[in-house]
Order: C-alpha cells, then sequence, then structure tokens
C-alpha cells in the first residue's frame, strides 16, 4: 500500500496509556449514548467504556450554509485537553483488542519471518564508486555504503542511520547527495516527524560534519565546483517555494536566493540532471509547468527558463547531448515528447520526438548518452520503451508476467551500456536486473529472497468490473490456488485513486499473513490514478471525484457478485487521500463491508481545503476543488466524509493517525472519529490509534512498521472472526 502523501512529495521524473485515563474530558450528554453503542470485539469479555470529546460548537457561514464545527478544539495540539484525548483514545483502543494481543504477536513474527533481517542492496555505479545500502538484523535503520572502483575494494560507510537515530523517536532522512568528486554528503534530517528538516554537509574523509543549514525543505544539487550547492526552503504551509546557492563554509544567512515562487498553486523543487551539466528548477501545479536551468560549471549564474507557463500546459525537461527532451501535454491529452535545442528551448523550436498516441500514454522520460528510456502505459501496465537515439529506432524490453509493477533505477550514470530496473509482481518478489540495451539481454543482478515464501502456493488473476457507468475497471486479485468462489472467502480490498497515483500489483510480504489464513487480497485501480492513461486520473478529480467513490463501490459490489466474498466478510483498506476514499464508502455504502480501516484518513475536506495554511492545501485546489467557488463546494460538501458522517449503522471502523503528521493533520481523523462516535446507531467497535511520535507514514524504524501493520492485521482477522492460532492452524 502506497505510503502516499495526501499525496507525493514532489519529485519530477507511496496517527498508550492506561486505562484510567478515559475517564476525562467531562462527560457531554451523549457520552451514556455513546458508551451504550460499544460492544465487545469477538473474544472481548467486558466493554470499556470509550472516550467522548466534549462538543464546542464553531458556527460559520459560507454560501449561505451554516456550518457548525463541534470538534474544531481538537486542531490544537498545544492543549493538554487535546493530547489527553488522544491518550485516552489509545488507551481505549488497547483495551479493546487485548484479546488479539496474541495474534499480533504471531503477525509480528510472521512478517518479520518472511524479512532477511541481515541483506544489502545491488550496488551500483556514480562517480568512480559503487553504492548500496545494508541492514543487520536487530537494527531498525538501513546503513549506506560505498566501495571504491570496485565491488570487492573496502568498504567505507557513508552514513549510518542507526546511529543517527539512535535515542530519538522518530529518524527519517529526506535526502542524500553526494558531491561529483565523492569527497562530501548532503543529507536532510528530520527528527519530528513533521518534515522539518535540518541540512548537514559530511567531509567523507575524515568523517567530520562540516557545515548545516536549518529549516530546509527536500531537494538538493551540488555544482561542479564541489563546494556550491542548492538547496530548497518551504514556506509556512509547508509548499516548497524557495532555491537558494550556498558554499560550504559560508553563514547561511548570506546565501543568494535563486528563485522564489509565490503563487500558492505551485511547488518548486531542485536537483542536478543525470548528464551533470544543469541544475534543474522545476515548478508545477497540478494543470501547469515551468522549468528553470542553470549550468552546473557556471552556478551563479541567473536561471534561464526553458519554456514560459501557460495555462494548461504541463511539461518535464529531460536533458541530453545537445537537446532537452520535453514531455508535455501541449495538444497531447496523453502527452508526447518533443526535442528542443539547449540553446533556444523555447515552444517555437520543440520538434515531435514521440508523437502523441491515443492508446499510450507516457509517463515519464530519462535521457542516457546511448539511449532514451520513455516509460509509458498502455492496457494499464507500465512498458519499458528504449530508443537509440543515432537512430531512432525503439524497442520495449520484454517482460515476463501480464501484471506486474516495473520501477527504473537507480541509474546515476549518464554514459552507461545498461539499465537498471527493478521488477515485482503479487507472486513474485521484487528482482533486479540489468538490462543491456545494445544486445537487448536481462541479467539478474538480485532477487530479493523472501524466507519461508512458497510462490507455487498461490496465484494472480485480473479482472474488469463494470462501474455503473459502464467503465470497465480493471482489478488485480491474490489467493491460494484451490480457493473456491462459494461468497464464505473474506476480503482485503485496497485502492487509492488521486493524485493520478498509480497503484502497482507489486509484491507485499505481509499480506500473506492475510492471505495464508484464508484471504482473498484485490487492488481497485479506480478512476483517479493514471492506470488507464490520463483520461482515467482527469475522470477521478475535480468535478469528476465521485467516480473514484463510485469504481471502489461497484468493484466490492462485484466481486461480492462473483462469490469472492461476502459483505459480512469484505474488508476495506485505504489510507491518506484513500483514507477519504474510506470515510465516502463507509458513510455511502456500509451495508457492503464488514470492516473499513482508514489510515491517516483525509476526511475534513471543506475545513481543510478552505484553510491556506494547512500543508498542501491552496496547491490542491486544483484536485479537489476550493470551496470559495460555490459549485466547488457543494460538489465537495456532497461527499466530505466529516460533513456526511449520519445517524446509522457503521461497519467496524480502525482509524489511524500520527500526532506530527504534516501531511493529514491529526485532528481531520481525530473529530472524524469524535463525530462517529457521537451519531452512529450501531454496536460495532469504532477504533482510533494515534501514533504519538510518528508522521505522515508511521513509525520510521523498520521493525515498528511490521508492528503496526501486525496491528491492522489482527483488527481484521478479529472483524471476520478469524482471531486464532498462527496461520498454520487456520483452515
Amino acid at each position: 500500500m502506497p505510503a502516499d502523501p495526501r499525496r507525493a512529495l514532489p519529485r519530477v521524473p507511496l496517527r498508550l496509556t492506561t486505562l484510567g485515563a478515559i475517564a476525562l474530558l467531562g462527560a457531554t450528554p451523549l457520552a451514556g449514548r455513546a458508551a451504550a453503542q460499544t460492544s465487545p470485539p469477538s473474544g472481548a469479555t467486558t466493554v470499556p467504556r470509550p472516550p467522548v470529546a466534549r462538543v464546542v460548537p464553531k458556527v460559520d457561514t459560507l454560501h449561505g450554509d451554516v456550518l457548525v464545527d463541534n470538534y474544531a478544539w481538537l486542531r490544537d495540539k498545544s492543549d493538554s485537553a487535546v493530547i489527553r484525548y488522544l491518550e485516552a483514545e489509545n488507551a481505549y483502543t488497547e483495551a479493546m483488542t487485548r484479546h488479539t494481543a496474541t495474534v499480533r504477536d504471531s503477525l509480528y513474527k510472521e512478517i518479520l519471518g518472511r524479512t532477511k533481517e541481515t541483506d544489502a542492496s545491488p550496488p551500483y555505479r556514480e562517480g568512480g564508486y559503487w553504492y548500496y545500502t545494508r541492514t543487520e538484523a536487530g537494527k531498525a535503520y538501513p546503513i549506506y555504503c560505498r566501495r571504491k572502483g570496485s565491488i570487492t575494494a573496502p568498504e567505507e560507510v557513508v552514513l549510518d542511520q542507526n546511529a543517527l537515530a539512535a535515542g530519538k523517536k522518530f529518524h527519517g532522512l529526506g535526502g542524500f547527495d553526494v558531491s561529483p568528486d565523492g569527497r562530501s554528503l548532503l543529507y536532510l534530517e528530520d527528527t519530528t516527524a513533521f518534515r522539518n528538516y535540518t541540512l548537514y554537509v559530511k567531509d567523507l574523509t575524515s568523517g567530520r560534519l562540516v557545515d548545516s543549514v536549518r529549516n530546509v525543505w527536500n531537494g538538493t544539487a551540488w555544482a561542479d565546483d564541489d563546494k556550491t550547492f542548492f538547496y530548497m526552503t518551504a514556506d509556512s504551509a509547508k509548499r516548497g517555494n524557495a532555491v537558494w546557492r550556498h558554499r560550504v563554509g559560508a553563514t547561511p544567512a548570506s546565501d543568494a536566493n535563486v528563485y522564489r515562487e509565490d503563487s500558492l498553486l505551485y511547488n518548486v523543487d531542485v536537483y542536478r540532471s543525470r548528464s551533470g551539466k544543469y541544475v534543474m528548477i522545476p515548478t508545477s501545479s497540478f494543470t501547469t509547468s515551468e522549468w528553470r536551468v542553470i549550468p552546473t560549471a557556471a552556478p551563479t549564474e541567473s536561471p534561464r527558463v526553458v519554456a514560459p507557463r501557460r495555462a494548461g500546459v504541463e511539461y518535464d525537461v529531460e536533458h541530453v547531448d545537445g537537446a532537452f527532451l520535453i514531455r508535455t501535454n501541449d495538444g497531447a491529452p496523453n502527452f508526447k515528447v518533443v526535442r528542443a535545442p539547449e540553446r533556444d528551448p523555447s515552444p517555437g523550436s520543440w520538434k515531435d520526438w514521440l508523437p502523441h498516441r491515443p492508446d499510450a500514454y507516457v509517463e515519464s522520460v530519462e535521457g542516457f548518452k546511448r539511449y532514451v528510456l520513455v516509460l509509458e502505459r498502455t492496457g494499464g501496465m507500465r512498458r519499458l520503451r528504449i530508443t537509440d537515439p543515432a537512430t531512432g529506432r525503439a524497442h520495449q524490453v520484454a517482460l515476463p508476467e501480464q501484471a506486474y509493477g516495473v520501477f527504473p533505477g537507480p541509474n546515476a550514470e549518464y554514459d552507461t551500456r545498461t539499465l537498471r530496473f527493478s521488477y515485482s509482481s503479487l507472486v513474485t518478489p521484487s528482482t533486479v536486473y540489468d538490462y543491456d540495451v545494445a544486445q537487448r539481454k536481462l541479467a539478474v543482478v538480485k532477487r530479493t529472497e523472501v524466507p519461508t515464501y512458497d510462490r507455487s502456493r498461490y496465484e494472480v488473476r485480473r479482472l474488469m468490473v463494470e462501474a455503473r457507468d459502464g467503465t470497465p475497471v480493471p482489478v488485480s486479485i491474490l489467493l491460494r490456488k484451490g480457493t473456491a468462489l462459494d461468497g464464505r472467502s473474506p476480503l482485503l480490498l485496497y485502492a487509492y485513486g488521486s493524485y493520478g497515483a498509480t497503484q502497482e500489483p507489486t509484491f507485499r510480504p505481509s499480506v500473506f499473513s492475510l492471505v495464508d489464513r484464508g484471504f482473498v487480497y484485490a487492488l481497485a485501480h479506480v478512476r483517479g490514478g493514471q492506470e488507464m492513461g490520463r483520461a482515467w486520473y482527469d475522470a477521478g478529480k475535480m468535478l469528476n471525484k465521485r467516480n473514484t467513490f463510485y469504481d471502489f463501490e461497484d468493484v466490492a459490489a462485484g466481486l461480492v457478485q462473483r462469490r469472492y466474498t461476502s459483505p459480512d466478510r469484505l474488508v476495506a483498506n485505504g489510507g491518506s487521500a484513500g483514507g477519504l476514499l474510506m470515510g465516502v464508502v463507509a458513510n455511502e455504502r456500509p451495508d457492503l463491508f464488514r470492516a473499513i480501516v482508514a489510515d491517516v484518513p483525509f476526511v475534513d475536506a471543506i475545513n481543510t481545503m478552505r484553510d491556506a495554511s494547512i500543508p498542501l492545501t491552496a496547491q490542491e485546489w486544483l484536485q479537489w476543488g476550493n470551496p470559495q467557488v460555490k459549485a466547488e463546494y457543494e460538489y465537495l460538501k456532497s461527499y466530505s466524509p466529516y460533513d456526511n458522517v449520519r445517524a446509522q449503522a457503521y461497519p467496524w471502523l480502525l482509524v489511524t493517525t500520527s500526532l506530527n503528521d504534516s501531511q493529514v493533520l491529526y485532528h481531520e481523523p481525530a473529530k472524524w472519529v469524535a463525530k462517529l462516535r457521537a451519531t452512529k446507531t450501531d454496536a460495532n467497535p469504532l477504533l482510533f490509534k494515534v501514533n504519538m511520535a510518528g508522521g505522515h507514514g508511521g513509525s520510521s524504524g523498520r521493525y515498528d512498521v511490521m508492528r503496526e501493520q501486525a496491528f491492522r492485521y489482527a483488527f481484521m482477522l478479529d472483524a471476520v472472526g478469524m482471531v486464532g492460532g498462527p496461520a498454520s492452524a487456520v483452515p
């Protein structure tokens, strides 16, 4: 499942205390009703009293509507009452799931057992070194290493994240960038989980830290002199908006502001081109792009605009010898690739290099000295198209299965004869290949070892389920061989469906703990992603957003109709923007699901999209709509989960968040849970689990991440009456 954003971080070319804490917050007249609505999960013998958030109405008006928000007070995490409430929710969740402790422990051991704890990634070459990461049993974070000249040379530890993370509740790296001469490292460190980064410069010869810059953002690029680099800062709403030039050892106060983007709709990025010739500065909204370049040999030059922004025109830039290859939607809904000379890349000089094709969506372009890679999507799957720039001849890399995920990289070298990529499917663990472009031959570099896994026990199916408007929606399915289609199997249905993020049917070791217990696992490739091309994305955003929800509901109903499962055995899961999807279907089709797990869910759509001070909001007016525009407000209001909670029976619900999530602030799910608890009429569990130290993706260490997944799976098993012994004991 992607650890999505509300959307991914910009890069051009995935919420315990003691039970005694529960009786707080001053009971309201709703307290008795909320307590009466809760019944024990299977295996539990007593019913703990749930927390009840106090009601403090906040009244506002918009377009003539009176808006009443009873739980707006939960937004202030500096208020000790808010922290006590969240701790009370955690205590309640722990009490309500205590009977699943044994199965949680079994699940954790199984997930861990499919992980080779001491392992290493395949080395890749860059600047005369072979770089790789490795892990050690018992250590939660990777160790970044390299060898000079040869993969048999002595190992040099570039950065040990375990040492950096020692004593910290959270540790994240937001960037890792070695200088062209290999002697210095830029890395970005976050110990808050709120994406508050400090940039450090490490001398790789001495191992000393020689410089630092506080309060930076994702994105760095070295100049050719190995002393000058570019970095990013963000505004108060976590929008990357400015690029700065710094010389190692200089005072940050003296850094030159290279570019600043004032429009709230745009994000900025910075990185060094693979060719090494340019610092690239892309600026983009969800509908319009503008790129700038600076020669790496002349870092003090002013940035040069590649093509001025034009409303509705998106483009990406890749440098190759003597030219820019530009991927654009200018007159090309599925995008095309044009070639423009370096000296004058303005639109008047653009010449079609790969023309627009209605049946092929161009995802990205990667330029190398000897070939060009185009990632394109046809038939719902990603293809690798290789072109010889000298002859123009192109071919596709042959891949072994019909449903899969393929991901180029790392490909750091510009002058290379090979392409590295990783490949996996629902039943094939990740395999890293090197592809000889001239010989058209694949060589296996590394197959991920998955202990205890036996591929022969499983099968993959690919279905097309018709949505209510007649559109066929792809569904990828993983199940045990011999599974009877009699409606008795529990099924986990996952989807995302936003921002054009494509959900690939790739290998997930943890999910086999469910499949081995008889679950079917299904991915619904709903509109809002780009699985079926650019039109698939456009049909699932703004005033077409309901297609995302309808697709998911119709896929769920279609799987029930085909006897893969039954409503009392069906579990739904989605996170972030996919959590909004969970909130909508919980309100609109509670009869269709036994349980719903909503991770870091974006559920308070109206209030969030009205407030430009909240991270991601302003630029996402082009994704969800701006509530200040009446038609867009009315459409948002028609599905916003928080605004559409109603007095009805709901499925089992598990909602997760993190106190320091900067992408979907914790108060959104907190308010949603409080309103659900005060409104719903059923006796099903409603559990809220808050990671008090994590971020948008939860915890940072790999073992904690596994325990969090085991908790989710235990809840799902409990919901369908399957909490028991280990997988081998379950029929």
